[in-house]
């Protein structure tokens, strides 16, 4: 017990110790004393020197702090650099897809002369009906305030793609119309007898001829003039050998007289391709083609569709 409160005096006489600092000026013989405490000069050099450290580790961690926000910029400008590209990847994919397009429609869009000059030699509503009721005007509205430039770039070049799609649509039907269009000669040879009035060759009376009667020899080819499908190849009374063809669009033609058949009912026919040869079966007097055209099931006069009539 004696030892206990031996050494507990010593701490308290170590940490109450003071020290006195005596400066004389030997000029003048005043002496000044200043007496320090030990804690508080320990803690004051104590503060003194973690000072500079206590900087230090507030700069480190402000560096530290700054790193970081510059790291999450960086990573935030990598993602949208990265979103740009793909934007950019798919903007100048669609741009090539649309050059191909126009290319594509641009050269779908050549029709032969013969027969665009007959296109338009048919009835207006033949023609509205190949183009489907005619031509939808497409507009490109004015961006949105708010949508980025990709987004603005994208919807016109969506709006540009189905203005094209419509456009590709319409040259297809109009190339449709102009492969079904019958505008060639299915025979060479002259006209014996025209469209119209005329005196019937067996009774001389008044008549009216609801074709061309184009001269030929027995068994020479007749050729399609347009695409179409053989609605019918039978014989057919004063017909006789009578080929019919259905090119759609309201278009049908009929080839009379025949001597035998190259083509049977419900086969899909070409322009230009042999669908029977030359005779005089039926009512007629020598061999030759009876050569009929039908507009909207209404009988109408071969040359108007003929090319070099």
């Amino acid at each position: 017990m004696t030892m206990v409160k031996s050494r507990f005096s010593s701490f308290t006489i170590l940490t109450a110790k003071r020290y006195t600092i005596v400066l004389a000026d030997r000029a003048s013989g005043i002496v000044r004393r200043f007496t320090v405490s030990l804690r508080p000069a320990i803690l004051a050099l104590a503060c003194l020197f973690a000072l500079p450290v206590l900087m230090g580790l507030g700069a480190r961690w402000s560096a530290q702090s700054a790193i970081a926000d510059l790291r999450s910029q960086n990573a935030v400008l990598q993602m949208e650099n990265a979103s740009y590209r793909e934007a950019t990847g798919e903007l100048a994919a669609q741009i090539s897809s649309l050059q191909t397009a126009v290319d594509d429609i641009g050269a779908r869009a050549i029709v032969d002369p013969a027969s665009d000059a007959a296109i338009k030699r048919l009835p207006e509503r033949v023609r509205l009906r190949a183009m489907g009721g005619g031509t939808a005007a497409t507009a490109i509205s004015n961006a949105a305030f708010g949508h980025s430039t990709f987004d603005v770039m994208r919807d016109v070049l969506v709006a540009i793609e189905q203005r094209l799609v419509n456009v590709r649509t319409n040259v297809d039907r109009r190339q449709a119309l102009a492969s079904a269009t019958p505008s060639i000669w299915p025979i060479a040879g002259w006209i014996s007898s025209s469209f119209g009035n005329r005196l019937d060759p067996f009774t001389g009376a008044a008549d009216f001829h609801p074709g061309l009667d184009i001269s030929g020899s027995q068994g020479q080819q007749i050729h399609a003039p347009a695409d179409g499908v053989v609605e019918g190849a039978s014989f057919n009374g004063n017909y006789g050998n009578l080929v019919t063809i259905d090119h759609g669009f309201g278009l049908v033609t009929r080839y009379a007289h025949l001597s035998r058949f190259a083509v049977a009912s419900r086969q899909q026919v070409r322009r230009g391709q042999v669908i029977g040869y030359v005779g005089s079966t039926g009512r007629s007097t020598s061999a030759h083609l009876h050569y009929e055209v039908l507009v909207n099931s209404e009988l109408t006069n071969p040359l108007s569709l003929l090319a070099g009539k």
